[in-house]
Parts: C-alpha cells; sequence; structure tokens
C-alpha cells in the first residue's frame, strides 16, 4: 500500500474510522472479482486501487450507507 493513495483518499475522507470501513468494503468487492473503477496501474495492489477510487471522487461514505441499507433491504 503506497503512502501517497492514503494521504489523497484522507484528504477526501477525513474521518479514519469511515475510511477504514470504505476501503475495506471496497477491497472485498475487488477480490470478489469487482471492475476498477479507475484506470489500474499494474503495481498497484487491491488496497491502492480502493484509496485510489478513494481519492477520485468514486467512492464516499454516503455512497457506503446508502449500500448499506440496500443490502438490507
Amino acid at each position: 500500500m503506497k503512502t501517497h493513495h492514503i494521504e489523497e483518499a484522507a484528504k477526501v475522507v477525513p474521518n479514519k474510522q469511515q475510511l477504514i470501513n470504505i476501503v475495506s468494503r471496497r477491497l472485498r468487492e475487488l477480490s470478489a472479482g469487482s471492475r476498477p473503477m479507475i484506470e489500474v496501474d499494474l503495481q498497484m495492489g487491491l488496497a491502492d486501487i480502493a484509496l485510489a477510487e478513494v481519492a477520485a471522487g468514486k467512492l464516499t461514505a454516503e455512497a457506503s450507507i446508502s449500500l448499506e441499507a440496500e443490502q438490507a433491504a
């Protein structure tokens, strides 16, 4: 995991606990075969991809909350 991805994602989601929750949920999705929402470099791991998606504004806390509500219904 590269530090600059963490720093950029933390600018978008400053709450560390929310960031951890968003990234961990996205890691599970990527591990299960979900396609990345950004252009991926071959040297990026799944955590880097998830963090870069947050930094790019593709994943937000609001989207994460609405996804939870959808899955609970």
